[in-house]
């Protein structure tokens, strides 16, 4: 049976494999890796992972689920350092209050109605929630983001608030059977740095629409190829450890 020290060591083994892949496809795509933050997704595994994983040197940690982030977020606010903590998925309106003041970076905005909501909580709280603007880019209906056609209206109207700053766009690519190349996924992250560039030429006040959040464990490589400047990590940091 595994002890605490041969997690720890895989742990910080994993980490490093999926940094050192981060490195050659920045230097392939000629970036300097400095510019592709990992965010080590957490959603799947227990507090206690979570805590190894920061430990090894991966501080931007990611839940999927609020309720999630708040018991990870409380067990582990006194860690030294402290998580910069992400949301990856769907933050409903009934969790804003308690969501924000944990929040470093939230990925899925995706709505006019959360954009209203989010500025009058974070108005209320005193603070600035930073955020990106979810777009569907497989054209999937079933999933969340707005749809490519609507991402210029949604960045519009989040322009003009005061307690929300967008810093950039997430999407996540279609995933087929048979796509073994990421041929397909490289083309939806080219299709998501497009529409941001023309995102900035139309509209001078989304100059600062700097972040692109793309990428997966089985993806992230396209991505970084393709302008991700955050990657979002788990099952390639979870091998070999239990959840």
């Amino acid at each position: 049976m595994a002890t605490a020290d041969d997690l720890a060591d895989r742990c910080r083994s994993n980490l490093a494999a999926v940094r050192d892949r981060v490195t050659a496809a920045c230097r392939l795509a000629g970036r300097d890796p400095h510019t592709v933050r990992l965010v080590g997704v957490t959603k799947y595994v227990s507090t206690g992972l979570a805590r190894m994983l920061l430990e090894a040197g991966c501080v931007d940690l990611a839940e999927s689920r609020p309720q999630s982030l708040w018991e990870k977020g409380s067990a582990l606010a006194d860690h030294d350092p402290r998580p910069r903590w992400h949301l990856i998925g769907h933050l409903q309106r009934n969790k804003i209050r308690r969501t924000l003041p944990l929040l470093t970076l939230l990925h899925s905005l995706d709505s006019p109605r959360l954009l209203e909501a989010i500025e009058a909580e974070a108005a209320a709280a005193g603070i600035v929630c930073d955020a990106l603007i979810e777009v569907n880019i497989a054209g999937d209906p079933g999933r969340t983001g707005v749809m490519e056609a609507d991402a210029a209206a949604l960045v519009e109207a989040a322009m003009g608030m005061r307690h929300v700053r967008v810093l950039g766009l997430m999407g996540m690519a279609a995933v087929p059977d048979g796509d073994a190349t990421g041929a397909l996924a490289r083309r939806q992250f080219a299709q998501l740095r497009e529409l941001r560039d023309d995102l900035v030429a139309r509209m001078p006040t989304t100059s600062g629409l700097s972040e692109l959040s793309m990428g997966m464990s089985g993806d992230f490589v396209e991505a970084i190829l393709e302008g991700a400047t955050l990657v979002r990590v788990g099952s390639a940091l979870w091998e070999g450890l239990e959840a």
